[in-house]
């Protein structure tokens, strides 16, 4: 199955010139759906990972799901003051601004294998940040994952850890 047959592209959105990849088609068909998170699962499961860290608010729709699938716990990476408890957080720097991620203090234990989803990879700033929150808080990130990565930002090249996507776009 080409899982890009059930990924819309739509241009001009959040803003014109961004051709915006829309996996809400993705999640509404059944089957493709399901190819999608058992392909994911043999790509993630050699990392051997403790736990799955899923990045707001489609990384959730990645990683709850395939923790599942590989019978594993999975954590928030969450936007400033979305979490209840004590929380740790990173403040990057985007291409215009800054922005923060946060997790709860106690999410993974010290010495954890913990691998970080996102729905799509594009210049790779929040990736690596929730990269760097994570081993902060003491964990071992083997690895990094997406449905999408949009090749032609070179978001791949800011994170030091493997990276796996299911489907690319050049352009």
């Amino acid at each position: 199955m080409d899982l890009k047959d059930h990924i819309r592209g739509i241009p001009d959105f959040p803003k014109p010139g961004i051709l915006f990849y829309d996996i809400s088609t993705l999640l509404r068909h059944g089957k493709a759906w399901r190819t999608a998170m058992a392909r994911m699962a043999d790509r993630i499961a050699p990392h051997r990972p403790d736990v799955l860290a899923g990045i707001e608010s489609r990384g959730f729709l990645v990683a709850a799901p395939l923790a599942l699938e590989l019978g594993l716990g999975f954590v928030m990476l969450r936007k400033p003051r979305k979490l209840p408890g004590l929380t740790i957080g990173l403040n990057y720097a985007l291409e215009y601004g800054t922005d923060r991620i946060e997790m709860q203090a106690d999410a993974v234990q010290k010495g954890s294998r913990v691998v970080v989803l996102d729905d799509l990879l594009a210049t790779g700033g929040t990736m690596a940040a929730g990269i760097s929150l994570l081993r902060q808080a003491g964990a071992i990130v083997p690895c990094a994952a997406c449905l999408i990565e949009l090749t032609f930002l070179g978001g791949r090249e800011r994170l030091d850890v493997p990276f796996e996507a299911l489907v690319a776009y050049d352009e």
